[in-house]
């Protein structure tokens, strides 16, 4: 990018794979001018000292925030409310704060609260991931062609927004905005919903224990904090998946392939638009630079 970055000052509270993708896609593409990092560990904020992937790593989210014109916080859903009120009296006036949560509701409703009125709040969840973490695993193409939702809550500053989006835009994200509550609901039978089904089958299949499982935190934070939407695609699941027993136990060949040319169909249509790859997910582009180096 030419001209000047978007913004001049980032804080990254927090330090994993999403953190260190937006650092290094933040810096590749000239989007902030200047990156400042902490996190939690004094192991991990060595390790981002090491790879030399922010200007200045700090030991305190409220030396992290000062003058900062925007904060991102990759943590976990269930830290965020805490930081929010760790912060709020640190925030340079005009800063847009965010985060890279998969839940939105419980973002807003832990953070909102804490957050003076001088500052824009607009929560945003990149689609985007692998099974790494740390700072070692992020790479600045995570981001590319993946989807970025914003939701902001009513009211907030249509500019702010703007800023926002054209950020995520910068890293390659294709950026969506809805309300948080939208979100949730969306995010439950697309992301929650299929990972509960697949920790529960590596559960009941504890042999197969070469299989990989991402952060448990992360997910312990997302199912407790989007109970009601996870419940609510839970059941109408159970429902569908009676159908399908049903048709299993009947023989029904005729309800079968239906059921399949649908799913084949909704896959396809993932794919098609860059938010899945066809191959298995030990195959998919990327992965060899994700991984943590011996």
């Amino acid at each position: 990018m030419s001209g000047d970055p978007l913004f001049k000052r980032i804080a990254l509270i927090g330090f994993g794979l999403i953190g260190g993708s937006i650092a290094r896609g933040a810096r590749s593409q000239g989007l902030v001018g200047e990156i400042v990092a902490t996190a939690r560990s004094e192991k991990t904020r060595a390790r981002i000292v090491e790879l030399g992937l922010a200007d200045r790593v700090v030991e305190t989210n409220a030396e992290a925030v000062k003058d900062a014109d925007l904060v991102i916080l990759g943590i976990p859903v269930g830290a965020c409310g805490a930081v929010a009120q760790e912060i709020a009296a640190h925030l340079a006036p005009g800063a847009i704060v965010s985060d890279v949560g998969s839940v939105k509701g419980a973002i807003v409703k832990e953070m909102a609260p804490h957050l003076p009125p001088h500052v824009h709040f607009v929560p945003a969840h990149p689609v985007a991931g692998t099974e790494h973490s740390g700072p070692d695993s992020g790479f600045a193409e995570l981001f590319i062609n993946r989807w970025c939702i914003l939701t902001p809550p009513e009211g907030t500053d249509a500019g702010a927004v703007e800023k926002l989006r054209a950020f995520w835009a910068g890293l390659g994200a294709r950026v969506e905005t809805m309300t948080p509550d939208h979100h949730d609901l969306v995010l439950a039978i697309t992301s929650h919903l299929p990972h509960l089904i697949a920790y529960t089958i590596v559960g009941t299949a504890d042999e197969l224990a070469q299989v990989t499982s991402s952060d448990p935190t992360m997910w312990r934070d997302v199912f407790l904090s989007n109970k009601e939407a996870v419940l609510e695609m839970l059941g109408t699941f159970n429902e569908d998946l009676s159908k399908l027993t049903r048709a299993i136990r009947r023989g029904d060949g005729e309800a079968l392939f239906e059921h399949f040319t649908r799913t084949r169909a909704i896959r396809r249509g993932i794919v098609e638009t860059g938010q899945d790859s066809a191959a298995p997910d030990f195959g998919r582009p990327h992965a060899h630079l994700a991984k943590r180096p011996d």
